[in-house]
């Protein structure tokens, strides 16, 4: 039987809440088969000289890990993790569609030709939706940062959950941790380090979006959204 080489909006109606659903789940489970990784990287990324390296590079870091906190310590700060998918990648899918829908519907300043949008544009859309996305979803990734260090002696980078600097950090879980960050440091502590992470991301976002939009077209796939 032969199959269907393209699709269109009589196929399958795409609203901004099937996006924002089909974009959440796939950023969960891409995340989940990754999270241990995410976990070793951020705490080889803040362990300082003082107190001495602990982990030596990243099998390492597993290993201890592992032995000394257990295989659930690999998913510290899963919970906030899952929960700022959401937002992130579910708005990054919404926000681009929609936003790519407006422009070929509308046609604005000629930045479509023949309802094709060029790649400058598609760029434009993409840091649009990264700028959203991850904006939305930075407090979870700050709090999720934060309880990946719950448990690690040498976590002495860290403001503590009392207050104090180079003592065990200690959160019961995720509202805690929400509770103690803007209690002792304010409500600005949840978006530190978000513009360096915008300069990473909001690139990022961008290319990955076009790219996907260029091998679409190469595969000769054409999906189209709903009105």
């Amino acid at each position: 039987m032969e199959m269907p080489s393209s699709f269109t909006t009589e196929d399958a109606q795409l609203t901004p809440l099937l996006r924002l659903g089909a974009g959440a789940c796939a950023g969960i489970i891409a995340m989940s088969a990754t999270y241990p990784m995410d976990m070793v990287r951020g705490r080889l990324t803040v362990q300082t000289e003082n107190p001495p390296y602990q982990y030596r590079g990243m099998f390492h870091a597993l290993s201890t890990v592992l032995r000394e906190e257990g295989p659930r310590a690999l998913y510290k700060g899963w919970t906030p993790s899952v929960i700022g998918v959401i937002p992130y990648v579910g708005l990054n899918f919404a926000v681009y569609e929609s936003l790519k829908d407006w422009l070929v519907k509308t046609k604005p300043f000629g930045l479509v030709d023949n309802s094709e949008l060029g790649v400058v544009t598609r760029l434009a859309c993409g840091a649009a939706a990264g700028t959203v996305g991850q904006t939305v979803a930075y407090p979870l990734d700050v709090i999720r940062r934060r309880m990946q260090m719950v448990g690690w002696s040498h976590a002495a980078s860290i403001v503590t959950g009392d207050g104090r600097s180079k003592a065990p950090l200690e959160y019961t879980g995720m509202i805690d941790a929400f509770r103690k960050t803007v209690k002792y440091e304010g409500v600005r502590a949840l978006y530190k380090g978000l513009v360096p992470n915008s300069v990473k991301i909001v690139p990022s976002i961008s290319i990955a979006f076009v790219a996907y939009e260029q091998v679409k077209d190469l595969l000769g796939v054409e999906i189209r959204i709903s009105d």
